[in-house]
Formats: C-alpha cells, structure tokens, sequence
C-alpha cells in the first residue's frame, strides 16, 4: 500500500492509501467524524463512518485532539463540495505523537500572541499558504534571473561601510573594530556588475528602526540587482518585468495558497499588465496636494497616507521618479538639466501596499562622488574601495532593491509583513 501526500491524492482516488498528517481540527455529527487533515503540502477531509470502521477506530477518531499526529489509511474520493476536491474516507487510524493542551485553538488571537507562537502558528492554513507563496516568489527569482543572464554575488553580512547612512545600523564590535550588520549589498553589487556584467544579490538586511507598523520589519530579505552599461529606463523595464514575472509565477504555482487566503486572482492577473505607469515627484507632489494633503510639500518624502492614495489613483503598481536630492542617499545619478533631484524611482504597490522597490541610477563621475561622501559625512578611507570603481573604467550602471517580505504581502494580500516571515527573528521583536 502507498503512503502518499495530500497534494496528490488527485493521483489516487478510488486507491486505498496511507497518509501521515496531523489532525488540524475536527468535529461529529451522530455516526460521523470529519477530520481536517493537514501534512505539509495541503489540507484535506478524512471522514470516519462508524459502519465502516471497528469500534475501536470510531472511537480513537472521536477522541483525537488538535495537532495529534497519525498515520491514517483510507480510500481517496472526489468531493466536489470542497476547494481542494478530494477527500479520505478512513478505514484505519495509527497515532504517533499525542497532543494536549495545544495553545492556539480555532477562536481568534491577536497578531502579538500568534507571533509569540510562530514555531506553532505556522502550521496554521493560512500561514501555510503565505509560506508556499514565499517559497514560489524566491523560486521565480532564481528562474527569473538566471534566465536573463544575471550572476548570483553573496555581498558580506558584516560590513565596515553604509551605503544609505549611519543612522539606522546595527553596530557590533568586530575584533575592536566597528562593524555593521548590512543594510544593503548594494555598493558590492556595483563592483561586482563592473566585474560580471549583470548581477543579484539576495540576502538578509536590517534597519535599526524601532518600528510597530504592518509594513517594515528590522531583519529582512532583499533581492538586490546591478546592471553595468544600463540606464534608469532600461532599469525600470528589468524592475516590472520581474515583479509581473513573480506575480504570474504565483498565480501558475500558488492557486491553492491563493484560494486558502481569499486572494482576488483578478486583481492580481491586472498586476502582470506593462508597462506599469510612471509619474514625477513633482507631479505626485501636485496629485496629493490638489486632493487634499495639506502636510506635503515639495522636498518631503512620502509617509504611508501619501503613497497608498498615489497607488491608488492607478490600477497597477507606480513608478514615482526622480525624488529630491536631499533625501535620498548620496550615491544616485544627479539629474542632468536640475541641481534639486536624482534620477531614481520607488515602486509603489497599490491596495495600501506601499514601496516594494526602491532603484536609481548611479553616479559615475569621481568628484561629484567624493564630494557626496564628504557633504554625508562618511569616511573618504572606509569608501576608497567604492571610489576606485569610478576611477578605472566606469560605465552607466543602474540597480534596485526589492523587499521580499513586503512584495509576499503585497501579492498574497495579507495584512501585516510579519505574516511574511518564516520565524519571528530576535531584532523582529524589538519594539518601543
């Protein structure tokens, strides 16, 4: 007799097989017993009827508790009242690992309780869900990458440089030396692009911002692309082919997970639509403020409020260009007819989702550069490295950063980016 998984029983029905689940939730009626079987791949019925079974397995079917894990044996049928289509009408019942007392129960609980049990509330169907889709977004990207000719480049965890400031890293003692817990690869992206041509990184960031809302996270991962002898145009056509590619690959792989979350595939289907619409600083200044924001003036950046009615005011996610010199890092392009902006671009997801991506293009020419550090106050000896890439045989080079986290959040339309994680991780629990 095979043991199978839930997700194939689809490959079984009229078999009689084994299946080692755990018991998610149950309930009886009279002289049935549904059992809602979870085993790490799907969610399903197994339906125990007391003429059809011993005594005794009627009896052990009824006195299951949550969680309880089993080797169950049965007969695979359609059920076409159900999502999933398929369910196990039980002849036998095998328990392995006992359950008792298990703390989260099918009443609801606070987003704070689940986290402070989330090796548990994993095993929920909605976290489920979340983490397919997590694991689908991180397969597209390899695939997407590798089939457009990028090299993967692990930039260092531990750094001695910031490229966006001091202000928000996590300092460590390093030999009796100052290091920081990266809160991006990109300055090693750029060397590595002048190397390699085209490259990604993908790996762990942090931010020290004590920070409670349900968009940012302290510890996260971020997909972060390089592109020698490329300009900000041709960067934003990369930056929308690839977030419609993980959309798409989402809706191809993830229909299950999709159904588990409730999740509009219409919606999502107009998200892989391109171009994706582009619109100034200047003119999304002019936007807000003809609608009623009276706390924006040119020069600010964008809290929430004002990102969510800019998205909104489209159908699909937006290109804001070209931001204001004074706010953002001090390594993007200068704009070449205006002293006051940058040539860059955030990627405002619509729904309320806010930033997924932030990219610009950089600056290449040495002085302007040198000056840029001095004026951030940085240290001319810590990024001599990152000068040197000017010095000998630059090129036009654009990139961007893209939030995993948050684009899962976005895409599965869940509510908070701490749903996107696997595991509540230490600096993830920081708060004021």
């Amino acid at each position: 007799m095979e043991q199978i998984q839930i997700i194939d029983a689809k490959n079984h029905v009229g078999e009689t097989v084994k299946i080692g689940a755990w018991v998610a939730n149950k309930r009886s009626s009279g002289k049935i017993s549904f059992l809602q079987l979870r085993d790490g791949t799907a969610y399903f019925q197994a339906v125990v009827v007391k003429s059809e079974v011993s005594e005794e397995v009627f009896h052990l079917a009824k006195e299951l508790t949550q969680e309880t894990s089993i080797i169950v044996t049965g007969e695979i049928r359609e059920d076409t009242r159900s999502k999933f289509g398929y369910e196990l009408g039980v002849k036998e019942i095998e328990v392995i690992g006992e359950s008792h007392d298990y703390p989260i129960t099918p009443k609801e609980h606070g987003v704070d309780f689940l986290m402070d049990h989330r090796h548990l509330w994993l095993r929920s169907s909605q976290q489920h869900a979340i983490m397919l889709i997590r694991n689908e977004v991180i397969r597209a990207t390899y695939e997407f990458f590798n089939d457009n000719g990028f090299v993967k480049v692990d930039p260092p965890i531990l750094t001695g440089s910031a490229p966006e400031g001091t202000s928000d890293l996590f300092e460590t003692n390093y030999f009796d030396q100052k290091a920081y817990l990266s809160q991006s690869g990109q300055l090693y992206m750029e060397a590595a692009a002048m190397a390699l041509g085209k490259v990604f990184s993908f790996g762990p960031t942090f931010r020290a911002e004590k920070s409670k809302t349900r968009r940012h996270l302290i510890e996260f991962w971020m997909i972060e692309p390089e592109m020698a002898f490329m300009h900000q145009e041709e960067s934003l056509e990369v930056q929308e082919q690839y977030v419609a590619y993980l959309v798409q690959s989402v809706l191809t792989n993830c229909d299950y997970a999709l159904d588990v979350l409730g999740r509009d595939k219409e919606v999502l289907k107009n998200y892989t639509k391109l171009p994706y619409p582009r619109i100034s600083y200047d003119d999304a200044v002019e936007l807000l403020k003809k609608n009623g924001f009276d706390d924006i003036e040119w020069g600010d950046d964008f809290g929430s409020p004002h990102e969510t009615f800019i998205a909104n005011s489209f159908d699909r996610p937006v290109f804001i260009l070209n931001y204001p010199k004074a706010i953002k890092p001090f390594y993007m392009k200068p704009h070449p007819t205006r002293e006051d902006v940058v040539i860059c671009a955030d990627l405002i997801a619509p729904e309320g989702y806010g930033e997924i991506i932030g990219g610009s293009e950089r600056a290449t020419d040495y002085d302007y550069l040198l000056e840029q550090i001095r004026e951030a106050g940085l240290s001319e000896e810590e990024y001599s490295w990152y000068l040197d890439l000017r010095k000998y045989g630059t090129v036009p080079h654009a990139g961007f950063g893209l939030g995993l986290e948050r684009t899962i959040t976005f895409i599965a339309g869940i509510d908070h980016v701490r749903e996107a994680i696997p595991f509540p991780r230490l600096l993830n629990r920081i708060y004021p």
